[in-house]
Protein backbone atom coordinates (compact mmCIF):
# COMPACT_ATOMS: atom_id res chain seq x y z
CA UNK A 1 0.00 0.00 0.00
CA UNK A 2 1.31 3.56 -1.00
CA UNK A 3 0.00 5.94 1.71
CA UNK A 4 0.45 9.74 0.46
CA UNK A 5 0.09 13.13 2.10
CA UNK A 6 -0.08 15.91 0.25
CA UNK A 7 2.49 18.63 0.36
CA UNK A 8 3.23 22.20 -1.59
CA UNK A 9 5.67 22.33 -4.11
CA UNK A 10 6.44 26.41 -5.46
CA UNK A 11 3.21 26.86 -5.68
CA UNK A 12 1.94 24.38 -7.83
CA UNK A 13 -0.46 23.02 -6.37
CA UNK A 14 -0.23 19.50 -4.21
CA UNK A 15 1.65 16.94 -4.92
CA UNK A 16 1.63 13.83 -2.73
CA UNK A 17 4.59 12.76 -0.51
CA UNK A 18 5.44 9.54 0.67
CA UNK A 19 5.04 8.50 4.54
CA UNK A 20 8.35 7.68 6.10
CA UNK A 21 9.27 4.08 5.34
CA UNK A 22 7.05 4.46 2.08
CA UNK A 23 8.98 4.76 -1.46
CA UNK A 24 7.56 6.95 -4.03
CA UNK A 25 8.50 6.69 -7.88
CA UNK A 26 9.85 9.57 -9.80
CA UNK A 27 6.93 8.81 -12.01
CA UNK A 28 4.00 9.30 -9.61
CA UNK A 29 5.30 12.54 -8.70
CA UNK A 30 5.80 13.71 -12.69
CA UNK A 31 2.21 12.04 -13.41
CA UNK A 32 0.80 13.94 -10.50
CA UNK A 33 2.07 17.28 -11.28
CA UNK A 34 1.04 16.96 -15.27
CA UNK A 35 -2.39 16.17 -13.87
CA UNK A 36 -2.02 20.02 -12.32
CA UNK A 37 -1.88 22.19 -14.56
CA UNK A 38 -2.83 25.73 -14.28
CA UNK A 39 -6.59 26.43 -14.90
CA UNK A 40 -5.40 28.89 -17.61
CA UNK A 41 -2.30 27.67 -19.11
CA UNK A 42 -2.57 28.25 -23.00
CA UNK A 43 -0.02 25.13 -24.88
CA UNK A 44 1.65 26.99 -27.36
CA UNK A 45 3.69 23.96 -28.65
CA UNK A 46 3.71 20.39 -28.41
CA UNK A 47 6.78 18.19 -30.68
CA UNK A 48 7.76 14.68 -30.29
CA UNK A 49 11.10 14.31 -28.10
CA UNK A 50 12.72 11.18 -26.84
CA UNK A 51 10.29 9.27 -25.35
CA UNK A 52 7.57 11.13 -25.67
CA UNK A 53 5.96 15.31 -26.38
CA UNK A 54 7.54 18.14 -25.18
CA UNK A 55 4.75 20.69 -24.10
CA UNK A 56 5.30 24.52 -23.65
CA UNK A 57 2.45 26.51 -22.17
CA UNK A 58 1.74 30.07 -20.79
CA UNK A 59 -0.25 31.21 -18.00
CA UNK A 60 -0.50 33.40 -15.11
CA UNK A 61 0.07 36.43 -17.64
CA UNK A 62 0.00 39.86 -15.96
CA UNK A 63 0.89 43.35 -16.80
CA UNK A 64 3.82 44.88 -14.94
CA UNK A 65 2.94 47.99 -12.98
CA UNK A 66 5.47 50.45 -13.96
CA UNK A 67 5.40 49.64 -17.67
CA UNK A 68 1.96 49.43 -19.51
CA UNK A 69 3.73 48.01 -22.42
CA UNK A 70 5.36 45.06 -20.29
CA UNK A 71 3.67 41.62 -19.62
CA UNK A 72 5.21 38.97 -17.03
CA UNK A 73 4.10 35.02 -17.62
CA UNK A 74 5.16 31.67 -16.54
CA UNK A 75 6.17 29.07 -18.51
CA UNK A 76 5.67 25.58 -18.57
CA UNK A 77 7.51 23.22 -20.05
CA UNK A 78 6.58 19.61 -19.78
CA UNK A 79 8.81 16.77 -20.93
CA UNK A 80 8.61 12.82 -20.90
CA UNK A 81 10.78 13.06 -17.68
CA UNK A 82 10.75 16.47 -16.24
CA UNK A 83 8.57 19.85 -15.45
CA UNK A 84 9.93 23.10 -15.64
CA UNK A 85 8.10 26.72 -14.68
CA UNK A 86 10.45 29.89 -15.67
CA UNK A 87 9.38 33.05 -15.04
CA UNK A 88 9.59 35.40 -17.97
CA UNK A 89 9.10 38.81 -19.10
CA UNK A 90 8.35 40.21 -22.44
CA UNK A 91 7.78 44.08 -23.55
CA UNK A 92 5.45 44.66 -26.18
CA UNK A 93 6.16 48.05 -27.61
CA UNK A 94 6.57 48.33 -31.78
CA UNK A 95 9.55 50.20 -31.24
CA UNK A 96 11.63 47.48 -28.66
CA UNK A 97 9.79 43.89 -28.62
CA UNK A 98 11.83 41.69 -26.59
CA UNK A 99 11.77 38.59 -24.64
CA UNK A 100 13.79 38.25 -21.67
CA UNK A 101 14.33 34.27 -20.69
CA UNK A 102 16.20 33.70 -17.70
CA UNK A 103 17.94 29.97 -17.33
CA UNK A 104 20.14 29.03 -14.13
CA UNK A 105 23.23 30.42 -16.09
CA UNK A 106 22.41 33.34 -18.14
CA UNK A 107 19.65 36.04 -18.65
CA UNK A 108 19.11 36.15 -22.94
CA UNK A 109 17.09 39.65 -24.02
CA UNK A 110 16.06 38.65 -27.26
CA UNK A 111 15.01 41.63 -29.49
CA UNK A 112 12.14 40.30 -31.99
CA UNK A 113 10.52 41.11 -35.34
CA UNK A 114 6.60 40.72 -34.80
CA UNK A 115 5.32 39.85 -38.38
CA UNK A 116 8.81 38.91 -39.90
CA UNK A 117 10.59 35.76 -41.00
CA UNK A 118 9.69 33.03 -38.20
CA UNK A 119 12.37 29.86 -38.01
CA UNK A 120 13.15 26.71 -36.20
CA UNK A 121 15.95 29.03 -34.39
CA UNK A 122 13.21 31.69 -33.21
CA UNK A 123 9.86 30.11 -33.46
CA UNK A 124 9.22 29.42 -29.45
CA UNK A 125 10.26 33.54 -28.88
CA UNK A 126 7.60 34.50 -31.28
CA UNK A 127 5.23 31.90 -29.96
CA UNK A 128 5.53 33.06 -26.13
CA UNK A 129 5.86 36.87 -27.28
CA UNK A 130 2.47 36.83 -29.18
CA UNK A 131 0.66 34.52 -26.39
CA UNK A 132 1.79 37.42 -23.72
CA UNK A 133 1.65 40.71 -25.54
CA UNK A 134 -1.92 39.64 -27.76
CA UNK A 135 -3.44 36.96 -25.89
CA UNK A 136 -6.19 36.45 -28.21
CA UNK A 137 -3.85 35.16 -30.86
CA UNK A 138 -1.79 32.82 -28.25
CA UNK A 139 -1.49 28.97 -30.17
CA UNK A 140 -1.39 30.88 -33.59
CA UNK A 141 1.40 30.02 -36.18
CA UNK A 142 3.48 33.62 -35.55
CA UNK A 143 4.33 33.22 -39.15
CA UNK A 144 0.55 33.57 -40.40
CA UNK A 145 0.33 37.29 -38.25
CA UNK A 146 2.67 39.18 -40.41
CA UNK A 147 -1.19 41.62 -41.42
CA UNK A 148 -1.69 41.54 -37.54
CA UNK A 149 1.44 42.71 -36.82
CA UNK A 150 1.30 45.54 -39.28
CA UNK A 151 -2.52 46.69 -37.62
CA UNK A 152 -0.84 47.04 -34.50
CA UNK A 153 1.90 49.45 -35.47
CA UNK A 154 4.84 47.31 -35.96
CA UNK A 155 7.26 47.78 -38.93
CA UNK A 156 8.12 44.03 -39.74
CA UNK A 157 11.30 45.09 -40.37
CA UNK A 158 13.22 45.18 -36.87
CA UNK A 159 16.25 43.26 -37.30
CA UNK A 160 16.66 40.76 -34.24
CA UNK A 161 19.16 40.30 -32.34
CA UNK A 162 20.11 38.73 -28.97
CA UNK A 163 22.17 39.79 -25.91
CA UNK A 164 23.66 37.40 -22.79
CA UNK A 165 23.91 38.31 -19.49
CA UNK A 166 25.25 36.16 -16.59
CA UNK A 167 22.34 35.17 -14.54
CA UNK A 168 22.30 36.71 -10.52
CA UNK A 169 23.31 34.20 -7.78
CA UNK A 170 20.27 33.13 -6.42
Amino acid sequence: MDLRIPIVLLGLGLVSAPLPGHGFSRQDVMDEMKAQRPEDLKVLLQRPVAGGKLTLGIYSIEPVSTDPQSRRYRLWEESPRDLNVYYESVHCSPNRPVRVKRTGSAVYVRTLNPGGAVTDINREDHLVWWAACVPEVAGTDPGSLRQKALDLGFSTLIPERQEQLPALAP
